[in-house]
């Protein structure tokens, strides 16, 4: 006999707590989380161990053949992690893995835990990785320390799963840079511009903060400002628009606003935000760790990474630094002419009913007399959460 689950649907178990998942949160919301799980670090501390982390993601995602949309979900996940968590209280080699391990399987690319801990021993200590490549076989670790980081590992990945309620749901900025740009007929050598900036984007926190067509035209946007900025005007080409049209088009407010549903303070934020994160590349080189597009990674790239140490835990690898081919000076002149003009920044009302947080005391994983339901949308759009 079948049941009848329409008109007769079964009892949900009862709930002590329930958790409502957001996918996007105020720029202030960001800043004060950030602001709690910081700890005694400065903000130049937190953003060095930010890049840091994000560079390692990169290393591995590129070692073990990841698309950009595995990589970039991973960072992402990263940033999110510690809105919730302290940076004290979690090893940064612990917390990408993790995330890489569930991007992975959000995005259907999903590898063993074991895989990607091999990656990321080989970018983390490349002395062993050169050895163990010479001798045709995998990095030779100790099984134990293999073992403990595994469970490390899976326990980040607990924690991460559930602050973001289990929505395996995502939504990247990359597709909408293309079509967007085809909207307001950029060049092909714009589009892969502001393709280039959308992927730097997720070494800031912009994506924790606007939907991925926000953050497809503000890389458009300056994209456009830095093909354009103290350059002549270039010929037009039928069919297309010049940098200067498509930057003078997104500067004030206009139709394009209403047609993708964008307002034009967000997009100057998104782009204020990732050219400080060029100037501070530009301005030290040495540290310059910002990803490229690999059309197809070559699986051994995660060997040319950055220099390791041999004591467990404190070496990392990041990709080869890339050329940033505008001056810090330069960028500072443009980022002087954005803020010149820029609009008042736009009042955001937070779709959480009460402020974001995270206790771990309340995980079912710790505690188990404790019941959490996990809800796939913000609580003002779920309509019955009882």
């Amino acid at each position: 006999m079948n049941a009848n689950y329409y008109n007769n649907p079964p009892q949900l178990i009862p709930a002590n707590h329930l958790k409502f998942h957001l996918p996007y949160f105020t720029p202030k919301e960001v800043e004060k989380l950030s602001d709690k799980q910081r700890g005694k670090l400065s903000i130049t501390q937190e953003e060095k161990a930010r890049q840091q982390a994000c560079g390692f993601i990169e290393a591995v995602g590129l070692g073990i053949g990841f698309p950009r949309k595995t990589i970039a979900t991973a960072q992402n996940l990263y940033h999110r992690f510690h809105l919730f968590f302290p940076r004290k209280d979690f090893g940064y080699h612990d917390v990408c893995l993790a995330a890489i391990f569930v991007s992975s399987k959000m995005h259907d690319t999903l590898k063993k835990p074991r895989d990607i801990l091999m990656v990321a021993y080989a970018v983390r200590f490349p002395d062993l990785a050169a050895k163990a490549k010479s001798m045709g076989g995998e990095i030779d670790m100790d099984p134990a320390t293999v073992e403990q980081d595994r469970q490390r590992l899976l326990a980040v990945e607990r924690l991460m799963l559930e602050s973001i309620c289990f929505n395996f749901t995502v939504r990247l900025p990359f597709p909408y840079v293309i079509k967007i740009s085809r909207a307001f007929g950029a060049s092909k050598k714009l589009s892969k511009l502001a393709y280039r900036l959308a992927i730097d984007s997720f070494r800031t926190l912009v994506n924790l903060s606007y939907p991925p067509h926000v953050v497809a035209l503000g890389c458009l946007y300056l994209a456009a400002l830095l093909q354009s900025f103290e350059r002549g005007t270039s010929p037009e080409r039928p069919g297309q628009h010049t940098s200067h049209q498509i930057a003078a088009t997104l500067s004030k407010s206009g139709d394009w606003g209403q047609q993708f549903q964008t307002h034009i303070a967000d997009i100057e934020e998104i782009a204020h935000a990732i050219i400080d994160l060029l100037i501070s590349y530009a301005q030290n080189p040495a540290a310059n760790t910002s990803p490229h597009t690999p059309s197809s990674p070559h699986p051994h790239q995660f060997s040319r990474g950055g220099h390791g140490q041999h004591q467990h835990g404190h070496g990392h690898g990041t990709p080869a630094p890339v050329y940033v081919p505008y001056k810090a000076d330069q960028l500072i002149r443009l980022k002087i002419v954005m803020r010149e003009t820029e609009h008042p920044p736009r009042h955001r009302e937070s779709v959480a009913t009460e402020e974001p947080s995270y206790d771990a005391s309340s995980s079912p994983f710790y505690r188990d007399e404790k019941t959490v339901r996990y809800m796939f949308a913000p609580a003002a759009l779920v309509d019955d959460p009882s």
